[in-house]
């Protein structure tokens, strides 16, 4: 770029050694003093502070030697290729072809092997330089054979159907002379006019569900908070790695680590277990491996080796020869909604209603699809993590569903957990705090059980995607979801029992889906009939091996950590799988409420309704609680009462044939219907339905109790 005599000497001296390649060595020495610069500068330390630890090298040693196996494999092909051995030293003092150092390379191979072997050597040197750079190894290659081959058959089933194969034209037969021949039975011509059905296409898309079309748009993923990162504590883990083997070794056990998974909660320590040698009755020696029950036994001994109790040991771990020690993190690393829900596992979950569960014990997300559970019960301890766990499944629902495409129904005892959600337009009615509603709430949805089911049968599909295809009014999917199940349990057992019962065992194909949390785990709250209809559970840290037998019918839980820490039970696999669950803020939840609120009264204003707050809609199932509230026994109280012209709560005990309590609820009853008028001491009461009286004065009365008199003679 500019001339002088130090610019000049040093243009020369490149040019001479690199010949061609001189620019560009110009430009790699550069940017590799740069690195080195860059490298310096961030590895400082301010002063007072302790010392950095040792860096990972900022460029690894086997592509750096890669770079310059290509740089000069380079010099050497281009000097072989430029000039012949009679003027390959002048063109290098001329400063071109690959310089002096291209000329030395291929001038050695040359005179060692001759040109065309030099020339292989060559190729096969590049081409080790390429695997050194880009870090190639076989299975990277099959890795990328497995994506060429996906994209291949990707390719072929865009292909249209209509695209076939032409096969070639039958000669034509040659001409015969035709006979005349007897009619044919009728059955035997229908038989030959009758051509074979095609069989129905066998595709994914059938199984796909198909949701309801929507006017709303999903929220964003920028209403949560951006996921924490993460620190890395390599060393650590390696130096527990040798206490494990150092700690086995002394009780007789080799095992060596070969693999070493960090999670947000706890790390995995893969063993591989070893050989012992074992004397015979005859003196000989053999090598026998060592039993998985003996490192079991060894949990306690693990765990005062490394300062970290509880440990847990997965012996083996599923689909692999090796023993999983899993140990807890000193740190524990939050598992962020949002990670998980932009990962890419949660994109390739199949199936409806997707929720992200959160980390497996390598870091992996993980999520599932609801609607395959298809009812899932979640257990623990109080403060384990289990209304997060619920809010998080809420706020995956929320973030991938409209109100066209999804409708909940929640019902929280405890009136602190779920009450935030109140508001969004996905909630059939207003979240179910109140006893009394609970059991009407539950009935009403298995009576919209039967509903769907009574359409289906019209529409002959067998379930709600099937009806979906064929109808054009899509049903939305409804999840029910209940926060505390004990309190429940002890109002209305045999109510609340049955109902759920019946909803788990017929709700699945209607597109019904129960999500039921509890944190007393024991045999009267969590049922035999509702753990056969629950195949999906989570378990949280609990107190006790026997409330985790209750859950998982297997010991385990009790040596959780807490606070998110959990064990999945897929219904497709009996092997538990040990998950760290997402959290969610209120902050989150509030940012996604006030979203959809907003979103649903825009679309009110654009549709053109009334921008008023109006009075809140009573909720599907209100009369069946009115009607729950109603005695079994009033529509017979009210004839006897109008027929005798005398009311007292004496006559309906003794009429009736019932106690003094149902006999003064009776009474109350007939008071809040207009039948007879207040208490007056010990009196009886006025009777002011008469049976001779106008019915034009009762209007409605008809049809609140419904009661028909004998026709008078």
């Amino acid at each position: 770029l500019t001339r002088g005599s130090l610019s000049d000497w040093w243009a020369i001296l490149f040019a001479q050694l690199f010949g061609w390649g001189a620019i560009p060595a110009t430009l790699l020495l550069a940017g590799f003093s740069l690195l080195v610069l860059l490298n310096r500068v961030f590895q400082t330390a301010p002063p007072g502070d302790e010392p950095p630890q040792e860096a990972a090298p900022f460029l690894p040693l086997d592509v750096l030697i890669g770079l310059e196996l290509l740089f000069v494999v380079g010099l050497a092909a281009a000097h072989l290729l430029a000039a012949d051995a009679d003027h390959a030293l002048s063109l290098a003092r001329a400063g071109k072809g690959g310089g002096y150092v291209g000329w030395g390379v291929s001038r050695f191979l040359v005179d060692l092997v001759g040109a065309p072997v030099a020339g292989m050597a060559l190729f096969a040197v590049g081409l080790a330089g390429v695997v050194m750079t880009f870090r190639l190894n076989p299975y990277t290659a099959a890795e990328w054979v497995a994506r060429f081959n996906d994209w291949v058959h990707r390719r072929l089933d865009e292909v249209p159907p209509d695209i076939v194969e032409m096969e070639p034209e039958p000669e034509p037969e040659p001409a015969v002379e035709t006979v005349p021949t007897a009619p044919q039975e009728p059955a035997t011509a229908l038989q030959n006019t009758m051509r074979p059905l095609d069989p129905p296409p066998l595709n994914a898309a059938s199984l796909k569900p198909v949701m309801p079309k929507t006017r709303h748009r999903l929220p964003p993923l920028d209403l949560l908070s951006p996921p924490a990162q993460t620190s890395g504590q390599d060393a650590n883990a390696r130096y527990q790695a040798q206490i494990i083997e150092e700690t086995l070794y002394g009780f007789g056990i080799p095992v060596e680590v070969v693999e070493i998974n960090r999670g947000p909660t706890v790390t995995q320590f893969g063993l591989k277990l070893g050989t012992v040698e074992r004397k015979l009755p005859d003196g000989s020696t053999v090598q026998q491996r060592v039993r998985v029950n003996k490192i079991v036994a060894l949990a306690n001994d693990l765990a005062l080796a490394l300062s970290a109790a509880p440990i847990r040991i997965e012996a083996p771990v599923p689909g692999r020869p090796l023993v999983g020690i899993e140990v807890p993190n000193g740190k524990k690393t939050m598992v962020s909604l949002r990670e998980v829900l932009d990962s890419r596992a949660f994109k390739k979950t199949k199936g409806a209603l997707r929720v992200a569960l959160g980390k497996d014990v390598s870091g992996s997300p993980v999520a599932a699809s609801l609607a395959n559970m298809p009812h899932l019960l979640i257990a623990g301890a109080t403060g384990s993590g289990k209304s997060v766990c619920v809010n998080s499944l809420i706020a995956t629902l929320l973030f991938t569903h409209t109100p066209d495409q999804l409708q909940l129904l929640m019902v929280d005892p405890k009136m602190v957990e779920l009450t935030s959600f109140n508001g969004i337009p996905h909630l059939i009615g207003p979240v179910v705090t109140d006893f009394e509603e609970v059991v009407g709430a539950l009935a009403w949805a298995t009576r919209e059980m039967e509903r769907r089911y009574k359409l289906f049968a019209q529409a002959g599909a067998r379930h709600i995607t099937a009806y979906n295809q064929k109808s054009s009014e899509r049903l939305p999917y409804i999840v029910v979801i209940i926060d505390e199940l004990a309190d429940l349990m002890m109002l209305a057992p045999d109510e609340v029992e049955r109902h759920i019962c019946r909803l788990a065992q017929m709700s699945r194909a209607t597109g019904i889906h129960l999500v039921i949390a509890t944190q007393r785990p024991s045999v009267d709250v969590v049922t035999g009939l509702i753990k056969a209809n629950f195949p999906t559970r989570i378990a949280f840290a609990v107190t006790s091996q026997t409330d985790s037998r209750v859950i998982l019918d297997t010991p385990g839980a009790e040596r959780l950590l807490g606070r998110g820490d959990m064990l999945y039970m897929a219904p497709d696999s009996a092997k538990l799988r040990r998950l760290q669950g997402c959290f969610v803020s209120d902050v989150e939840i509030n940012n996604l409420v006030t979203y959809w609120k907003s979103a649903t009264a825009v679309i009110s204003e654009a549709e053109g309704d009334s921008t008023e707050e109006a009075a809140p809609a009573e909720p599907p199932w209100a009369d069946i609680v009115a009607e729950a509230d109603k005695d079994d026994l009033l529509e017979e109280a009210i004839k006897l009462v109008v027929e005798s012209g005398r009311a007292s709560t004496s006559m309906l005990q003794r009429r009736l044939g019932i106690g003094y309590p149902r006999a003064s609820r009776l009474m109350d009853q007939l008071e809040e219907e207009g039948i007879v008028g207040p208490a007056d001491g010990s009196r009886p009461r006025e009777v002011l339905w008469h049976k001779e009286a106008d019915e034009d004065d009762y209007d409605g009365f008809e049809h609140d109790v419904a009661v028909d008199f004998p026709p008078e003679e």
